[in-house]
């Protein structure tokens, strides 16, 4: 069987849809299925869902972090979420007939490619990471491009994984990685209060002494508080499990879930205990759903010889 995996590569543009467009014209290559894109003018920032064997998806992700680097000056860049590079998160996922081990191993060669070819200092993360330190994204990016790059030539702590110690002037760094597959999940309040948002992140997250395998933060998005969350194990920590501990959180403090959407695709088994949280997801539908999505856009492929796009939604 040949092996597939996934790479959600996270670029620091949400707001250009030309950029955006051009971002992924350079990963459209021979075996790279484009899953997904989502843009977010708040976030100021576009994920990319892409699928393939190895080799192809990794000539893919270089040359789309080469064309961010182009297109893409951090230091005019604003937006809610935190971002260190360009191209700020590039994750590596195993689909079928690959481990997470060899995940791991596509991660490091992205890494040296991405700073042979771009010149682009690159960090490891999660099961890439070659020091505890740095398994968990957000050690990585405290205090995100602006604080990275007066720190970076003094303080020997955040030295790159490849490279010099000394980000590229406008495209920062790149942070590369192996995980099993995460899902973004957001939530917004009935509520423009930030503060409340902020309040229930810090207590579903994790390192807030809540839930195993989340994140969270509070942000306003579009005049509404929303708590921003990426779950990293749904099969430890159920979708309808998150639903409820921010539902309750909000009920503490006066407010109540008001929409949900989930950012990129979603694995089949994840919706299994939907009936709760599920209705509340905008426009939701089964070709969110990344088995469903991955076969539609493997045959359309096949019927035309090429690389395929995801249909809009």
């Amino acid at each position: 069987m040949t092996a597939l995996m996934e790479c959600v590569p996270n670029f620091s543009e949400g707001r250009d849809p030309a950029k955006v467009d051009a971002i992924v014209e350079a990963m459209r290559i021979s075996g790279v299925y484009v899953l997904d894109r989502e843009m977010d003018a708040d976030h100021n920032r576009s994920v990319i869902t892409l699928a393939g064997e190895p080799g192809p998806l990794l000539e893919g992700v270089v040359r789309g972090v080469g064309k961010a680097a182009e297109l893409i000056d951090l230091t005019r860049h604003r937006g809610v979420h935190p971002r260190l590079g360009a191209t700020d998160v590039v994750p590596f996922v195993p689909i079928a007939a690959a481990t997470l081990e060899d995940c791991v191993q596509l991660a490091r060669q992205a890494g040296a490619d991405i700073w042979r070819r771009h010149r682009i200092p690159v960090y490891l993360y999660e099961a890439a990471a070659t020091v505890p330190q740095r398994r968990h994204l957000e050690n990585i990016r405290r205090g995100q491009f602006e604080r990275l790059r007066g720190e970076i030539a003094v303080n020997p702590a955040l030295r790159p994984d490849y490279g010099e110690a000394c980000l590229h002037p406008t495209a920062g760094a790149t942070v590369v990685g192996a995980r099993k597959f995460l899902i973004a999940y957001n939530i917004c309040l009935d509520t423009s209060d930030v503060e409340i948002a902020r309040k229930i992140a810090k207590a579903v997250r994790f390192s807030g002494g809540g839930l195993p395998c989340l994140k969270a933060m509070g942000v306003l998005v579009r005049g509404r508080a929303q708590v921003s969350m990426n779950l990293t194990d749904f099969e430890q920590t159920p979708m309808a499990r998150v639903f409820e501990a921010v539902r309750r959180e909000a009920a503490r403090h006066g407010a109540k879930p008001a929409a949900g959407e989930i950012v990129g695709l979603i694995p089949q088994k994840a919706v299994a205990d939907a009936a709760e949280w599920l209705p509340q997801v905008e426009n939701f539908n089964p070709s969110m759903i990344l088995e469903n999505r991955l076969a539609a856009v493997m045959s359309e492929a096949a019927g035309k010889g090429g690389v395929c796009s995801p249909a809009s939604r």
